[in-house]
């Protein structure tokens, strides 16, 4: 008597090697595609944070103008938001809690008071993603 095993059944649950290679190759066309859009996204979202974040500093300066009776100097700076400038009286803060405001870029914002542009009262301006001092990449108040 002769035993035999059974044949085994040639569809097994499992996958070749060439299946998977098409798959990864398919996933890798798809993140080359998909990734250089989101970064641009994250980038748009990084500049309209910084939009928003310069008109509440803004309304924050306009409470402090209430308090105070005008915006702090250029030397005072955005500190005065958030500690008392020596020789204010009328301070009524902390306006700001923490520390001085930074940008989504993570630099600090640049303060100017008086401001060199005509029809405004201050400068509070984000040097964008690089972090100098440019004109063109420069995010200002209205």
């Amino acid at each position: 008597m002769c035993l035999t095993r059974p044949d085994r059944a040639r569809d097994e649950g499992g996958f070749t090697l060439l299946e998977i290679l098409v798959v990864i190759a398919i996933l890798g066309l798809l993140i080359g595609l998909v990734a250089p859009a989101a970064l641009r996204q994250l980038g748009g979202a990084r500049l309209s944070v910084a939009k928003q974040s310069i008109e509440r500093i803004g309304a924050v300066l306009d409470l402090y103008k209430l308090d105070v009776g005008s915006y702090p100097s250029s030397e005072q700076g955005l500190r005065a938001l958030v500690a008392p400038p020596t020789g204010v009286a009328m301070w009524n803060g902390p306006y700001l809690k923490g520390t001085e405001p930074v940008d989504p870029w993570n630099h600090p914002y640049s303060y100017r008071s008086p401001s060199n542009r005509s029809g405004h009262d201050y400068d509070l301006c984000s040097n964008g993603p690089g972090g100098a001092p440019a004109a063109a990449a420069a995010i200002c108040n209205p």
